[in-house]
């Protein structure tokens, strides 16, 4: 039996969900969520992961849309332990077709899913339960002066974020409030 099946986020090929397959009986049920050898089996890379975050968020905390240029730039392999969220990711690579593109997929507890981000991604998600917990791995470490913040309402992109959510009831950080926008960040040469 296959342990996880892959499936791409439209319209990136390199972005995967992931759903793991639960080994269920009547005490509840047992997933494996990551191992390496099946990582690089089922997304067809060898992306190594160095650090796990977690975070814990209230509802309607909206985070990001974060990423690290190079050469600290991150692929994260993303899984919701608690809640669930809005996730996003924004095409930051500029010799793409899909350049300056996002796609979002609703993630929660009960799912089974990961989403794999590849390095060349900005990545977001806003909270849609209270308490919501997010574990992450990161291909490389958090370095402080190559983190960026690409602007969660930057109109070039226009992500859709869902529409029951009252925009004035979204928390946000300072940081994640002076955001660059697409087109600052190509001037300032931060992309891929």
């Amino acid at each position: 039996m296959e342990k996880f099946i892959k499936t791409a986020l439209e319209p990136f090929k390199e972005v995967l969900i992931i759903t793991c397959k639960n080994i269920s009986d009547e005490r509840g049920y047992f997933s494996e969520y990551f191992n390496q050898s099946a990582f690089q089996k089922v997304s067809g890379n060898a992306t190594t992961f160095v650090q796990d975050n977690f975070s814990l968020s209230r509802k309607w905390v909206l985070r990001g849309l974060h990423f690290q240029k190079e050469p600290f730039a991150q692929a994260k392999l993303i899984r919701v332990l608690r809640g669930g969220i809005f996730d996003v990711v924004v095409d930051l690579r500029k010799k793409e077709k899909t350049f300056g593109k996002w796609a979002g997929v609703m993630l929660n507890e009960v799912d089974n899913k990961i989403l794999y981000v590849p390095e060349g991604f900005a990545h977001g998600f806003l909270s849609l339960s209270d308490k919501t917990e997010l574990l992450y791995k990161c291909s490389t470490y958090f370095n402080k002066d190559a983190e960026r913040t690409l602007c969660w309402s930057d109109n070039t992109i226009s992500i859709s974020w869902p529409s029951e959510v009252p925009i004035s009831s979204v928390i946000i950080s300072e940081k994640d409030r002076k955001g660059l926008s697409l087109q600052r960040l190509l001037e300032l040469d931060e992309l891929f």
